[in-house]
């Protein structure tokens, strides 16, 4: 019972103790005492080589932790910063940035950057921010931020001696004697590869410009840069030419090849190479080196996560890892997700008077799923009289050609020939030829060989499938396109880059030059004007092309005899016997002055199946991609963002705040 008695009177007097923390009870009470900010090591990986290695947080823009510093803008901008500005300006913003996020730390105080190293450097660098339409850094405010010497600032740049300064400044105003020398062939992230277009553009503005599409679903630009002696515009009996690289955001050499083709063809250029100058003289060319920028942000962190081995544990890593970033944002494979065309020529083949050419988008494909990707290259491909194209893809190694869609019932693969078949066999083997190992046997890999010849393949006797890119330029337009395997190794290691490039440079370029064979002209009315939309056919190849605005065409042909015929509504046909020899390598001249008169019966009934077909001038008719794209949960309005410069995605971290700050006139 005392036992009882004893535990009870402590718990009562437990519970009545006074708290522990109570003003009334003195001495009870522990404040808790805030340690002072100490000088800790740098450990910023891009300000590593300051002339200093202590520093302090909070820093002077008021980032606690070292964390906080490395998740900000201002960071992510320093890191950034010299492919950004093409190299100019580089260390001295980089240090100059580093002297604010991490500053300078002795005895436990913190010394503030002095105000003239950073007015020296703004002078000099303003105008490389003003050329990407940015605004100098909030953070490299120099009255802000820095000090005058009376206050015992230090010199951010004082590791950086004049010498180092001035050579680093003179290094590209060298004239390199091998063009290539002067291309570096790293991988270049979406940010470093607009950035890298853009200074191409101004190294040859005279016939280089670089121009948006459109975006991707993540806001990120399409970015095309265009090789002309007349930039910006069509030049009457130039033939247009397109590239179009990472189409699968996994499959990334040919997006590195076409950055480094942009700079390749400007360098050259400039050093009177009369090949590459009679080439952009001639022929107006488009390279759009990603069009899927947003499945190569993802395929490169997969890399990075799985960088395998030999081991078989590793291997199943690998392949795990095949296809991460194939599709775009949304999981559309891009290329199989342009409207199928081919099943209309199949179900249409048994009917009089049916064709294979400039066939309309049906109506049902505008309430299926259409990428914004898909959807910007549909557009641009109809905006401009392209006559050759090639897309360019990772995992084997050879030149595919149309059909991709077997005309097998089942869809089983099956050999599946386009009226145009000489030709696109003649197209193939112009690139699979002039590379390096294509075309020999030694070098097969991947899934092709059972089928391949030489490097070729026909699209559908490999791998059936509807919805390709090829295939709906052919249908659709009068462009002529393949696609081309540049090898089975879809992300190689970035030291293989360079010797993709000597495979495939003579390639490349061999490959425009194509566009100029077969015939081109101008189709005129009696009074010489131009005559848009005119069909040009050939006997025996039931796939016409049409005359563009200015009553221009070219039509790509094989070697020999032709029969060839101009035709337009309210006009007479006129027809011309064509002979093309072998060794030919221009397009022949053949023009046409079409007379006017009553519409044929024939060509009326020919009028009247094509336009049952639905109107091939009506794209999207209901604006069905519109509310689809509304529908779609957009981080950002997309009017808003399509006036934000083109690195602004960049810089957009999802669920922080917008840096603004980053915007000239914000």
């Amino acid at each position: 019972m005392s036992i009882m008695l004893l535990i009870l009177l402590q718990l009562v007097l437990v519970s009545c103790a006074p708290p522990r923390c109570h003003p009334g009870f003195p001495g009870l009470c522990k404040p808790t005492v805030e340690e002072k900010p100490k000088c800790t090591d740098v450990l910023l990986s891009y300000c590593d080589d300051m002339p200093y290695t202590q520093t302090m947080f909070p820093n002077i823009l008021g980032h606690k932790t070292r964390e906080d510093a490395e998740a900000g803008t201002e960071y992510l901008l320093l890191s950034v910063a010299e492919s950004l500005l093409g190299g100019a300006c580089s260390p001295e913003i980089r240090m100059l940035g580093c002297s604010v996020l991490a500053p300078r730390c002795e005895k436990e105080k913190v010394l503030k950057p002095c105000r003239t190293a950073c007015e020296a450097v703004q002078k000099k660098c303003s105008h490389a921010f003003e050329a990407i339409e940015m605004a100098w850094p909030y953070f490299l405010d120099c009255d802000r931020f820095f000090v005058g010497e009376q206050e015992g600032c230090f010199d951010p740049l004082e590791g950086l001696s004049a010498q180092d300064v001035d050579a680093f400044s003179s290094m590209e105003a060298l004239p390199a004697e091998d063009p290539v020398s002067t291309i570096q062939f790293p991988y270049h992230s979406n940010a470093q590869m607009i950035s890298t277009l853009k200074k191409t553009e101004e190294q040859c503005s005279d016939i280089a410009r670089t121009y948006s599409i459109g975006r991707s679903m993540e806001g990120k630009e399409l970015l095309v840069i265009e090789f002309s002696n007349n930039p910006g515009q069509h030049e009457l009996l130039e033939p247009e030419v397109k590239y179009v690289g990472n189409m699968h955001g996994n499959e990334v050499v040919g997006r590195q090849l076409l950055i480094y083709l942009a700079q390749y063809l400007c360098s050259e250029y400039q050093l009177g190479n009369e090949r590459i100058q009679t080439l952009i003289n001639t022929t107006r060319i488009h390279i759009l080196p990603s069009m899927n920028p947003d499945g190569y942000e993802v395929a490169v962190s997969g890399v990075q996560d799985n960088s395998y081995g030999d081991d078989e544990e590793s291997q199943g890593h690998r392949y795990d890892t095949w296809n991460v970033g194939r599709n775009n944002a949304q999981n559309i494979d891009l290329n199989r997700n342009f409207p199928d065309l081919t099943s209309v020529v199949y179900n249409r083949r048994r009917q009089k008077g049916y064709r294979t050419d400039h066939i309309p988008i049906p109506d049902s494909y505008w309430f299926g799923k259409v990428a914004p990707e898909t959807y910007a290259v549909m557009k641009w491909i109809r905006s401009i009289p392209f006559v050759l194209s090639a897309n360019f893809h990772g995992g084997d190694l050879v030149v595919a050609y149309p059909y991709d869609l077997s005309k097998h019932p089942l869809g089983h693969n099956m050999l599946s020939l386009t009226p145009d078949h000489q030709v696109f066999k003649f197209l193939a083997r112009t690139y699979a030829d002039t590379h390096e190992t294509m075309s020999n046997e030694n070098a097969r890999c991947g899934s092709s060989h059972t089928h391949s010849e030489k490097g070729t393949i026909n699209g559908a006797q490999w791998s059936s499938f509807a919805g390709s890119m090829q295939d709906f330029s052919y249908l659709h337009t009068n462009c002529f396109e393949v696609t081309v395997e540049l090898g089975c190794e879809k992300f190689p290691p970035q030291e293989e880059l360079l010797n993709s490039w000597y495979e495939n440079h003579e390639a490349l370029i061999t490959f425009m030059e194509a566009a100029h064979r077969g015939i081109k002209g101008i189709v005129k009315d009696e009074e010489g004007n131009g005559i848009k939309g005119a069909r040009i056919s050939v006997r025996g190849i039931r796939h016409d092309i049409t005359t563009a605005e200015n009553g221009d065409y070219w039509r790509l042909l094989t070697p020999g005899t032709h029969i060839v015929t101009a035709s337009a509504l309210g006009y007479t046909r006129a027809v011309k016997k064509v002979f093309l020899p072998p060794r030919m390598h221009t397009a022949g001249r053949v023009d046409f002055v079409l007379q006017k008169a009553a519409v044929e019966p024939d060509m009326q009934e020919e009028s009247d199946a094509i336009l049952s077909l639905g109107s091939y001038d009506h794209f999207d008719p209901y604006n069905q991609y519109g509310h689809y794209i509304l529908t779609a949960d957009v981080s950002q309005n997309r009017e808003e963002r399509a006036e934000k410069p083109w690195w602004w995605s960049y810089f957009v971290q999802p669920g922080g705040p917008a840096p603004t700050w980053l915007l000239k006139h914000h």
